[in-house]
C-alpha cells in the first residue's frame, strides 16, 4: 500500500480526534515494517497523551480494515522541529525556510540538496542553493525535511568551552 493510500485511510481518523494528519510513511521490511504516522495540533504542540489516543484508534481502524499484509510496527509521533514535508501545501507553508530534500533521479547531477525553499508551486519546488537554484518535482522528492537553525530558536547547547583541544596529559613519575 503507498504512503497516499495510506493517508487517506488515516486521516479522518486523526480529524476525529482533533489533531492533523501531517503525513504518513510506509517502510515494508522482510522481518517487520514500520508505519509512521506523524500528526500534528495547528495551535499547540503534540503531546504525549495525543499520540497514544491517535496510536489506539489508529490500530484499531488498520485492524478491521488490514491494508497492511504481515507484521507491522506503528509509530505515531509529532513531526518535530526538522518535520518531514509530504504535501505540496507543506512545502507553501515553509517557503523562505532552510530545507534537505534527496531526489529519486538526479538534478543537475546531484540527489541531494540542502538550501533555501525559494518557491513551491503545485508541480515542483524551488530551492537556492550554491549560489544558484534547482527546480524539482515533487514526484521526483524521495524525502523532505526542515533544516531548523537552532540557534536562533534559543535551543543550540552551550558553546564548548575554549582550551587547546588536547587532552590533559598525566604526569610523569621520576
Amino acid at each position: 500500500m503507498k504512503d497516499e493510500e495510506l493517508v487517506e485511510l488515516l486521516a479522518p481518523i486523526v480529524a476525529d480526534l482533533g489533531l492533523e494528519c501531517w503525513g504518513v510513511e510506509y517502510r515494508p521490511s522482510a522481518g517487520n515494517s514500520l508505519l509512521r504516522v506523524y500528526i500534528d495540533v495547528p495551535d499547540r504542540p503534540v503531546t504525549v497523551d495525543d499520540c497514544e489516543a491517535a496510536s489506539r484508534e489508529i490500530s484499531a481502524a488498520l485492524d478491521v480494515d488490514d491494508p497492511i499484509k504481515g507484521h507491522y510496527t506503528l509509530e505515531v509521533s509529532s513531526p518535530g522541529l526538522d518535520r518531514p514535508l509530504f504535501t505540496p501545501a507543506q512545502f507553501q507553508r515553509f517557503v523562505g525556510e532552510r530545507v534537505k530534500v534527496a531526489v529519486n533521479l538526479p538534478v543537475g547531477g546531484r540527489r541531494r540538496f540542502q538550501g533555501v525553499l525559494a518557491a513551491a508551486g503545485d508541480e515542483a519546488i524551488v530551492l537556492a542553493v550554491d549560489g544558484g537554484e534547482a527546480t524539482i518535482a515533487y514526484s521526483n522528492i524521495q524525502g523532505a525535511r526542515l533544516m531548523p537553525d537552532y540557534v536562533a530558536l534559543g535551543l543550540a547547547p552551550a558553546d564548548k568551552p575554549k582550551g587547546s583541544g588536547k587532552a590533559p596529559t598525566k604526569a610523569k613519575k621520576a
